[in-house]
């Protein structure tokens, strides 16, 4: 399209008017495929091209992509690798050769080694010369289809994926079974649920897949099976990885310390066969758990079912996509059976015609007529008084096409057969007929064939199921050491000269209390401050419910306070204040404990300083007397006297006995 200068007022109105034609372009001409057939204009453009030079045999792909460039100029490689992606699907394009494999992601061999014909199942759904809409090509010299009369879903058999400017397209494949099953329930007005079926199986969480539309999610995962001892088989990989990647990934979670594992080995061919072998001691269920949580085996797919419909891109739900399917399936079906109706009647008419013009010899009439117009009207005139006997007017054609019939035929005319040839249409004609009085069960019946006819070995490939995601911290390998640096605050895994304090992972969090009554959360790395004077710091695991026990003093000279508290959520990186925040406050005494009954059973002697009149310098301390709370709370008072030391009680310890 071509801009007059004239029409734009600035040059920022001169580009904005290209982008826009460029943009409109992209969307509706290459990467969005139209809702009727489900094909980018490449695609279909490859079949329309195959449905040319179709001869039953096969064709090298090299002559398909040179004669489909009649009908797209953008370069073969664009047009070979749109049909690679086509056969590789298995559903429209018969395939010979080296056509890649879409599990290894090995990819095709040249085109002009590997060979492809139409399958079975695509000459008797995607075409109909009669029923298609043609436009010119984009040089004027040939015509193409501006959209393939497909009767069938393709779209949301096939799935799709393109990228075009300000939006994209993903619809995920789903089974053809299924799909059939589908398109008669809405043809019926009966409910259905679509969800994806992958050709790599795995196994599927589709909870939220919300019907293939933006902000829906299906999740996947590898099938893996515990082979023997020490050994992982993983023999179905989600959809959307090949199993090379799926072995980078689980070789980089090893690499990273996430998993552990001896060594994996590819035995993949026809089917999936990844064998992953275990170290002495190592858990399958854990590892598998964890190659869940760190690899490839589990993967988060996000649909978004953009088409071209009523000339514009709209996104639809895989349902809408699908009632619109199959009530243009039964519109083309509607429109064969009229064309049918109307090439049965019209030889129908013309074998009554040549009956009437053969039995009552009117070719004899015209054998002394002088010119073409008194030959019309003789055999005109011979008609007239059969003419009631047919169903539409006799035209000047009709009476051109009596005369072309050949002497051989009269001769050899046969009254009989001409009569069963006639009834044989009038029965046609009858059941045509009912099939549109009818259209919807006739609809109906011609999927049940398709299914019986291309349904076998078709069955789904991907388990339904609903599963919880995989908590990382919990199944993560504990492959490092924590260590401490009391005197400068420091801990972390690289610290080998310090403290050990417990085995741990790179992805834990680590939890510190500090002598001045603070405590904070931060990501264990190989060398990360805790804070001055630390008294306690561990990994946190969320899954331990702990119960804290604490004796701080409130300020230089405060009061002595006790309490018993359990941590809650927590932001990283945040310092929070368990008491009441008066400068120079300290922590005289910290516990932990792995639950309140163990808490409550700790009693503590709190030594204190001599001072005048006070006779009791020691006075038990029992943690069941407070009540366990959030961190916040301030605790409750134990003394207002200043305090010597605090020990734990002995066994044998009586507090009713005066010390």
């Amino acid at each position: 399209m071509m801009h007059d200068p004239d029409l734009h007022t600035s040059l920022g109105g001169m580009y904005s008017d290209y982008f826009l034609d460029y943009a409109s372009y992209v969307i509706l001409e290459r990467a969005v495929p139209h809702v009727n057939d489900g094909l980018k204009p490449v695609q279909r453009r490859i079949l329309h091209s195959m449905d040319e030079l179709d001869d039953g045999r096969y064709n090298k792909v090299a002559n398909v992509v040179g004669n489909t460039m009649k009908y797209h100029p953008h370069g073969d490689t664009a047009i070979g690798d749109a049909m690679v992606q086509l056969g590789q699907k298995d559903l429209l394009i018969d395939t010979q050769g080296n056509w890649g494999n879409t599990l290894t992601g090995d990819g095709a061999a040249a085109s002009r080694y590997i060979e492809a014909r139409l399958t079975k199942f695509a000459v008797d759904v995607v075409f109909n010369p009669k029923t298609t809409e043609w436009t010119p090509s984009y040089d004027g010299r040939n015509k193409e289809p501006v959209a393939l009369p497909m009767k069938f879903p393709v779209l949301l058999a096939q799935g799709v994926e393109g990228i075009a400017v300000g939006l994209a397209c993903k619809i995920l494949p789903h089974n053809f079974q299924e799909l059939i099953d589908a398109c008669i329930a809405a043809l019926r007005n009966e409910p259905f649920t679509l969800v994806p079926d992958f050709p790599t199986g795995g196994i599927m969480d589709a909870t939220d897949y919300r019907d293939g539309l933006r902000g829906g999610k299906v999740r996947v995962r590898a099938r893996i099976s515990a082979e023997k001892k020490g050994m992982l088989r993983i023999v179905e990989i989600p959809f959307g990885t090949t199993t090379g990647a799926l072995m980078d990934s689980i070789v980089a979670a090893a690499d990273k310390g996430k998993i552990k594992i001896a060594r994996i080995e590819d035995n993949t061919a026809e089917h999936a066969d990844i064998l992953v072998h275990l170290p002495a001691g190592a858990d399958p269920d854990t590892t598998r758990d964890a190659l869940f949580a760190f690899t490839d085996c589990e993967m988060s797919i996000s649909p978004n079912a953009c088409v071209i419909a009523d000339g514009k891109p709209q996104f639809l739900g895989v349902s809408d996509i699908l009632k619109r399917n199959a009530e243009h399936t039964r519109e083309l079906l509607k429109l064969e059976l009229e064309i049918r109706l109307g090439e049965l009647a019209e030889k129908w008419h013309f074998s009554s015609l040549e009956k009437i013009f053969i039995e009552n010899r009117i070719y004899r009439d015209i054998e002394e007529c002088e010119t073409w117009e008194a030959v019309l009207k003789a055999i005109d005139d011979g008609l007239k008084p059969f003419k009631k006997l047919l169903k539409r007017e006799v035209t000047q054609d009709d009476l051109v096409r009596l005369t072309e019939i050949k002497i051989k035929r009269i001769s050899k005319f046969d009254a009989f057969k001409a009569d069963e040839e006639i009834k044989s249409l009038e029965k046609d004609i009858e059941e045509t007929e009912k099939n549109l009085r009818n259209l919807t069960k006739f609809t109906i019946r011609w999927f049940e064939e398709i299914r019986k006819k291309y349904g076998k070995e078709r069955e789904r490939r991907t388990e339904i199921s609903s599963f919880e995601k995989v908590d990382r911290t919990q199944v993560v390998a504990a492959t490092e050491t924590l260590y401490l640096d009391r005197k400068n605050g420091f801990a972390g895994w690289g610290l080998k000269k310090e403290e050990p304090l417990e085995k741990c992972s790179k992805l834990d969090d680590l939890v510190t209390f500090t002598q001045d009554g603070k405590m904070r959360v931060v990501k264990v790395a190989e060398k990360v401050f805790v804070g001055q004077k630390p008294i306690h710091v561990a990994i946190l695991r969320k899954d331990e419910d702990l119960v804290y026990s604490m004796i701080y003093r409130d300020g230089k000279d405060g009061a002595i306070l006790a309490k018993r508290f359990k941590l809650g959520g927590i932001t990283r990186d945040k310092e929070y204040d368990l008491t009441k925040g008066t400068p120079g406050t300290r922590v005289l005494y910290f516990a932990l404990h792995k639950s309140e009954a163990e808490s409550e059973a700790q009693m503590l002697l709190v030594h204190l300083k001599p001072a005048l009149r006070m006779r009791n310098l020691i006075r038990p301390l029992l943690f069941s007397e407070f009540a366990v709370k959030g961190r916040s709370s301030g605790g409750n008072l134990v003394t207002k006297h200043a305090i010597e030391k605090i020990v734990r009680a002995p066994k044998d310890y009586d507090p009713t006995v005066e010390s």
